[in-house]
């Protein structure tokens, strides 16, 4: 019977061409593979949730693989390990269910970037640190920080791919301390992108040195500009401390910042696959992303239709495709029996919402239902691409 096998794999980059498949060099993608089809007897390909680049280091990256073995599932870790090279640990091995995937499923991810910050370098420091002489001023780098947390565009601070996905990503935390003479940079997000977190890095060691003043992390942050910010820091400095996956969605989210407000009731989801997406204030350049973004995770989270509720502007129009799904209007009886769904708390919580907005009672305002269209479109414009 075949079962799957969620890996938490810790590993010392420094000797590896990152976690992927690589045809210029040997990745911990490759060494995972080897060693774990030489153990169970049969092909097997492991699926990481984290690509981390060449020299990049990880305490927590998670991975699946499917296998008919009946080897227990716990021991694997144990068995596989009397293999694997010294800098590759396999920390823990357990049976998920057969379609939980580490990329799709909703977790949060926190790295570390380490900087030492004195005259000479420690030798023991080099290849898990970034060395810096010029003295640089933390509590600078903390209120630059501060300007990056909360769901933003991070297109300025991504190394550009082709074909890339939304630049949207949430920021829930961004610390920056100091102790003796190395200062740690922990960040935790939804996810991010391609040299995000190495670029992020380098932009605040431009706010340490004084080259930008703290507020400029603001004025990068909206020219969506990678030319704005700084270098993307070397990766040897970079570790990815661990990933939490999300057991039960939130019942409400909620985002505000300069370009959009909005609130996503997500408590019936589960058993009524029904999300309500209410948006108080959205520039019309970002309009069409906002839509196809949250709609799309919506449906990844379970939900087989959205309620919207555009409260500035009454944007929407039946028929108009977003992404995969297309506007329809409900008659009277199909949006009674939605706002049945709804609890005498979520109702209030909306009525605040609109009126906060400036819009119609919740009865009168012009809701709008969107579905799955079979009208498709490059799927590069909706995935959530998580990294």
């Amino acid at each position: 019977m075949r079962k799957r096998i969620k890996l938490v794999v810790a590993y010392d980059g420094t000797n590896y061409c990152g976690w992927q498949l690589q045809k210029n060099g040997i990745t911990i993608e490759e060494v995972l593979n080897r060693e774990l089809t030489a153990l169970l007897k049969e092909p097997i390909v492991v699926i990481g949730a984290s690509r981390t680049d060449a020299g990049v280091h990880a305490l927590g990256n998670v991975a699946v693989f499917d296998t008919h073995n009946p080897m227990a599932s716990d021991k694997i870790c144990l068995a596989v390990n009397q293999s694997l090279p010294e800098d590759i640990r396999v920390q823990s091995s357990q049976e998920v269910s057969c379609d939980w995937h580490p990329r799709k499923a909703n977790c949060t991810k926190t790295y570390e970037y380490r900087i030492w910050n004195r005259r000479i370098l420690l030798p023991t420091e080099r290849l898990y640190s970034y060395f810096c002489y010029y003295p640089l001023d933390v509590e600078k780098m903390r209120q630059a920080a501060a300007f990056l947390v909360g769901e933003h565009d991070f297109k300025s601070f991504s190394t550009t791919k082709k074909g890339l996905e939304d630049t949207v990503r949430t920021i829930y935390s961004l610390d920056v301390e100091k102790k003796d003479s190395c200062i740690v940079i922990r960040i935790t997000g939804s996810g991010f992108l391609y040299n995000m977190v190495r670029i992020i890095a380098g932009t605040l060691m431009r706010v340490g040195t004084g080259t930008y003043p703290p507020e400029e992390m603001a004025a990068i942050l909206s020219a969506r500009d990678r030319r704005r910010a700084g270098d993307t820091a070397p990766a040897r400095g970079l570790t990815l401390v661990g990933m939490e996956y999300e057991e039960r969605l939130p019942w409400w989210k909620h985002s505000k910042n300069e370009d959009w407000n909005y609130d996503i009731l997500q408590s019936h989801i589960e058993k009524n696959k029904t999300a309500f997406f209410l948006i108080s204030q959205c520039r019309d350049e970002e309009w069409d992303r906002l839509i196809v973004r949250n709609v799309h995770q919506a449906f990844r989270n379970g939900a087989d239709q959205v309620m919207v509720l555009d409260v500035e502007k009454n944007r929407l129009k039946p028929r108009d495709i977003y992404g995969y799904y297309q506007v329809k209007e409900p008659d009277q009886d199909q949006l009674n029996e939605m706002l049945l769904l709804l609890e005498e708390e979520e109702k209030e919580t909306m009525q605040k919402i609109c009126r906060k907005a400036g819009g119609a009672s919740l009865g009168e305002a012009a809701w709008y239902l969107l579905k799955e269209s079979f009208t498709a479109t490059n799927d590069n414009e909706i995935t959530a691409g998580f990294s």
